[in-house]
Order: C-alpha cells, then sequence, then structure tokens
C-alpha cells in the first residue's frame, strides 16, 4: 500500500526520522502529565458529584466526561485539520482545564449545572489523549506505525497507575488552602493539563501532520499538485526544523514553497464521505467504536456486580484490585500488541482483540460470585480492547490521505466516545432489568458484526487514490 512517505527522497526532504523520534519522546512525556490529569480527576469524580448533586445523578456525572471528550473531537478536530496537531491538541488540554477549574468552583458553590458543564469541558484532557496517538502515526515508516501508535497508549498506563496515588495528597494540600474536600484533585489536574499545553506549544516543532501533508505534495507528480498554494496555516514550508536552523536533511534553504494540497473539508460529514468509499477505514473505525463499547459496558457494571456478592467494607478494595487489573490489561501490553499489529497485519489483530472480547464476555459471565475468574474475565477485557484498539487506530489512519486523515481521526473518536456513554447507559438498565450473565452475553452480540467486517475481503488501494 502506497503511503504519504514511500515516495523516494528529494532534495528538499527533510529528516524524517529524527523529527519522528522528537515527536514521540515528546508525546510520551506529555501523555504522562495528561494521563495523571485524565485519572486524577475521574478517580474522585464520582464521589464529588454524589456529594453535590446525590448519588442517583453521580454516575450521569461522571460520564458527562466521556461525552464531552466525544463532542470536542468535532472542533479539535477542524483546528487540526486547518493549522496541525500542535494548536488542536493544546486547544484540547486547555478545555480540560477550564473544565477542572468549573468543577472546583461547582463544589465551592453547590451548583449543579456548573459540575456537568464543568465534566463535559474536562473530557477535553481525554480528547487530547486520544488524538495524541494519532500524532504518532504521522510520520511513522509504514511497517512501525503499529508499534509506534501504541507506545503513545502505552505511555497513558504510567499516568493512569500514578494519578490515584496523588488523588489523596492533592486532596489534603489543597484542603488546607479552603477548597471543598475532594475539589482538589481537580484543581491538580487543571495544573497537569495546561503544562502539558505549554510542553506542547513550545515544543511540538514542526508539526507532523503539516510535515507530512509538504511530503505528499512534494512527492506527487507536478501536473497532480494544485495549481492554488496552501493557506498560511498549512504552508507547511515555513514550519522550522527540528533543532532550528535548515533542515537537515541536505534541503535547498532557496528552495519554492510546496504547495500542499487544502484540506477537502474538516467537517463529520466530509469525513464520513471519505470513510464511506475505503472498506479498510470503516473496519478501523468499526473495530475502535465496537471493542470500546464493549468493554465499556462490562467493565462499568462490574463494580456493582462485585458490590453483590461482597460486604460494603471489602468492596472498594477488591473494585480497586479488579479495575487495576483490568487497566493494566488495556494499556500494560499496548508494545506487544502494536508490534503484532506489524507482524501479523491489522486485521489479524484486530480478529484477535474481538477474540479476546468475547472470551472475556464468556469467563466475566460464567464467573457467578467467584472473583479470581471474574478478573481474569476484566483482564481479557482489557486486552481485547487494546488490540481492536491499536489495530483499528492503525488501520484507520494509513488508509486515508494525509489531507483528510484529521478529520476521519476526529470522527473515530466522536463514535467511538458515543458508542462508550450510551454503553454505560444501556448497561446500567440491563443489570438493574435482568443480570450481569446477560449484559456479557449482550455485549457478546454486539461483537459479531465486527467479526463479518473482519472477514470480508477487503482490496488494497493506495489512501492518495482518489475515488
Amino acid at each position: 500500500m502506497a503511503t504519504d512517505l514511500t515516495a523516494p527522497r528529494t532534495a528538499a526532504r527533510p529528516d524524517v526520522a529524527s523529527i519522528q523520534r522528537r515527536t514521540l519522546r515528546l508525546l510520551f512525556t506529555t501523555q504522562i502529565i495528561g494521563g495523571i490529569g485524565v485519572t486524577i480527576g475521574i478517580s474522585v469524580g464520582a464521589l464529588l458529584a454524589a456529594r453535590i448533586a446525590g448519588t442517583a445523578v453521580a454516575g450521569v456525572a461522571q460520564s458527562a466526561g466521556v461525552v464531552g471528550a466525544a463532542l470536542l473531537a468535532v472542533p479539535v478536530t477542524r483546528i487540526i485539520a486547518r493549522h496541525g496537531r500542535r494548536p488542536g491538541l493544546v486547544l484540547a488540554y486547555a478545555v480540560g482545564a477550564v473544565g477542572g477549574v468549573l468543577v472546583v468552583l461547582a463544589a465551592a458553590t453547590r451548583w449543579v449545572p456548573l459540575l456537568f458543564l464543568g465534566m463535559l469541558l474536562f473530557g477535553g484532557g481525554t480528547a487530547a489523549n486520544l488524538q495524541a496517538r494519532y500524532t504518532a502515526v504521522d510520520l511513522a515508516e509504514p511497517g512501525r506505525r503499529g508499534r509506534q501508535l501504541s507506545l503513545i497508549v502505552w505511555a497513558t498506563t504510567i499516568g493512569a497507575v500514578a494519578a490515584p496515588n496523588f488523588a489523596a495528597l492533592a486532596d489534603r494540600v489543597t484542603t488546607g488552602w479552603g477548597l471543598p474536600a475532594l475539589a482538589g484533585p481537580f484543581a491538580f489536574s487543571s495544573v497537569a493539563f495546561v503544562l502539558a499545553a505549554v510542553v506542547l506549544l513550545w515544543l511540538l516543532r514542526p508539526d507532523p501532520l503539516l510535515t507530512a501533508r509538504r511530503l505528499a505534495a512534494a512527492s506527487a507528480p507536478a501536473a497532480d499538485r494544485p495549481l492554488v498554494a496552501a493557506a498560511p496555516e498549512t504552508a507547511v514550508a515555513a514550519e522550522a526544523p527540528a533543532e532550528g536552523g535548515p533542515a537537515r536533511g541536505g534541503a535547498a534553504p532557496a528552495a519554492a514553497p510546496v504547495k500542499v494540497r487544502a484540506p477537502r473539508g474538516a467537517g463529520m460529514r466530509a469525513a464520513w464521505s471519505v470513510v464511506r468509499g475505503r472498506p479498510a477505514a470503516r473496519l478501523g473505525i468499526a473495530a475502535v467504536a465496537v471493542g470500546h463499547l464493549v468493554m465499556v459496558a462490562v467493565m462499568a457494571m462490574t463494580p456493582v456486580r462485585l458490590g453483590e456478592s461482597h460486604a460494603d467494607a471489602d468492596v472498594l478494595r477488591l473494585v480497586g484490585i479488579v479495575l487495576s487489573l483490568h487497566i493494566a490489561g488495556m494499556y500494560a501490553f499496548s508494545p506487544v500488541v502494536g508490534w503484532l499489529t506489524d507482524r501479523l497485519g491489522r486485521r489479524a489483530v484486530i480478529l484477535g482483540g474481538v477474540g479476546l472480547l468475547l472470551a472475556a464476555c464468556a469467563v466475566a459471565g460464567t464467573a457467578g460470585h467467584h472473583t479470581p475468574r471474574l478478573s481474569v474475565g476484566l483482564v481479557l477485557l482489557g486486552l481485547g480492547w487494546s488490540g481492536t484498539m491499536v489495530a483499528g487506530s492503525t488501520l484507520l489512519s494509513e488508509s486515508v490521505s494525509a489531507d483528510v486523515r484529521p478529520g476521519v481521526q476526529g470522527l473515530s473518536d466522536l463514535i467511538m466516545g458515543l458508542a462508550g456513554a450510551g454503553a454505560a447507559v444501556i448497561s446500567g438498565f440491563v443489570m438493574q432489568f435482568a443480570s450481569y450473565p446477560v449484559l456479557n452475553l449482550l455485549a457478546a452480540v454486539a461483537v459479531v458484526p465486527l467479526v463479518a467486517l473482519a472477514l470480508r475481503p477487503v482490496p488494497t488501494r493506495a489512501p492518495d487514490e482518489e475515488g
């Protein structure tokens, strides 16, 4: 499959390998910072919402962050498509920081609408973390895309594991400053988001997406290049190289700016029109969305299942252990999943992830009140999610050209977020009116269409080939 970076080097080609290494190091660092910001707030979000608004709406307030992350994917994607990755990621983190501040104000005033607005905007941190995985693919070599994307996913593990340990400290410190109880973690989240935004704004240069567009335009035949010069925000010839000064790839400093293909539309409708004509892109979006739906549906009700068979004194401890194992399954093995994605192929790893999701539903759904077996099911659930997320995201990114890639990726994150939020809501009703085994059965059934789509033969087609 031809890609943006498979064309022969030209005299104006920058040192792509050096830019990519620097980008990965930067993203790895900001993913840790952003992961701490997201998780430290989420770890106490339901408790804070229960104290302000009551237990009945605590889950709804918590899911507002998921919905916010999905909806924010739309404006963030538009900015990325027009101006590059850096301003889009910075905006997402900035919105998340504002959301954290609003949650702190809601805790101080006990104003419920402000709490919901704050949680909605707090999803900006999650939106930035999700978009970062696509940033790692823009300049990656075709044979290393899965591994480099999974490396950024894996970096989230560090923040997710470390953050709960900071929550109690943040609460103690800010309580001494006069903030209400449980508001401190959100204040620390805002600080973490601002720090990640500043680091990206300062150091993510040159922008990887704009560089990829420039390479694609430079490698295209002269007759196929657009006659209209790109807008200033997409004219990446003006981007500074990684270390300042002239590019190290032997670029001619006096070369005329490359006319970059202008994006053909940044909205969700334009992105869907592209996806509709590319079966591989449809499979990538479906893998990410279905894997997330199944994971959220089963994971969200697992604490309730544990509460049915254990005393209150033991429930929180067991929930912490089981969900920690689940998170480890989601993130800790993502580098291995990325290596398999490059080694075995995207479709094979998607099918492997589907198999793990089905095994997870079978094990968890038949575990009864046997907590160790339920823990095994949640680990398999995390591994299955990792397979569909890493392989699906990689397949999606390489199935479309650089000029429409941000819009398609934003569409994927929007669908994934809405699928997860819907699964969280529906799973509660299934648990109330049926049972945990029935929930796992329905989750397994939801995977069947993805299996059919993954097994369907798809013709190989270059991502830059027009429909």
